[in-house]
């Protein structure tokens, strides 16, 4: 799995042959200001929850691309007003196969609300389970015991990766983070959702040491960094 960072809780996976944009927030994050992205091309959009911060770009790459959004119903039914009706609503804890493998919303111990103020309907994460092996994204949430049955419903191995919110404030910190990925049994963390604000800057130094700790590595990647999982 080729993973590109894009800043906060934004990032791609290419894997069996698609490309899979999650929360795009690029635009307004001046840490990411030298992305294009009229060069992104992603085959389907991943949305955790309404949050400016993780759909601020949704409109403007999804008609540029033709992407499939995939998110919650209330979210789904928001962009739809909007033109874009080219997408699969979903809820917590439904599965779909679709063309690059099987999609899992999760549930998230979070809020969610669209940039209007509308409701946003339950935040969540996604399990991706691909030929090439699995992945986890978090979403925006505090450290949930939920993520125990994610782990069991697995195969032992078979999770590549796990994106994981490590900023604290709005979402789990580091130490909670730490002993999400022991309950996932995954030893490969991306961290996501950190630095882009005041309120959610970390010590890089610290963080990884913390994962060291456990026997795990923290990949804390700069913006445009592609990596192989």
């Amino acid at each position: 799995m080729k993973v590109t960072y894009y800043g906060h809780s934004c990032f791609s996976v290419q894997t069996g042959g698609k490309t899979l944009l999650i929360d795009p927030f690029i635009t307004p994050n001046p840490l990411a200001s030298f992305i294009e992205i009229a060069s992104l091309n992603p085959d389907h959009i991943l949305l955790s929850h309404g949050h400016f911060d993780h759909v601020a770009d949704v409109e403007v790459i999804s008609r540029q691309s033709g992407a499939t959004l995939i998110g919650n119903y209330e979210v789904i039914q928001w962009f739809a007003a909007r033109g874009l009706e080219k997408a699969h609503s979903m809820n917590s804890g439904g599965s779909w196969t679709f063309d690059f493998g099987r999609v899992t919303f999760t549930s998230s111990v979070h809020s969610s609300s669209m940039p209007d103020g509308s409701y946003g309907g339950q935040p969540g994460g996604f399990l991706v389970e691909t030929p090439e092996g699995a992945f986890y994204y978090s979403g925006d949430t505090a450290l949930s015991r939920d993520m125990e049955l994610i782990a069991s419903s697995l195969n032992p191995g078979s999770l590549k990766f796990v994106a994981l919110c490590i900023g604290d404030n709005f979402t789990m910190g580091v130490t909670d983070a730490v002993t999400a990925a022991g309950w996932l049994g995954c030893n490969e963390i991306l961290g996501v959702h950190y630095d882009t604000f005041p309120q959610i800057a970390i010590d890089h130094a610290a963080a990884k040491k913390a994962f060291s700790k456990s026997g795990r590595n923290l990949h804390l990647m700069t913006v445009g960094e592609v990596k192989e999982f």
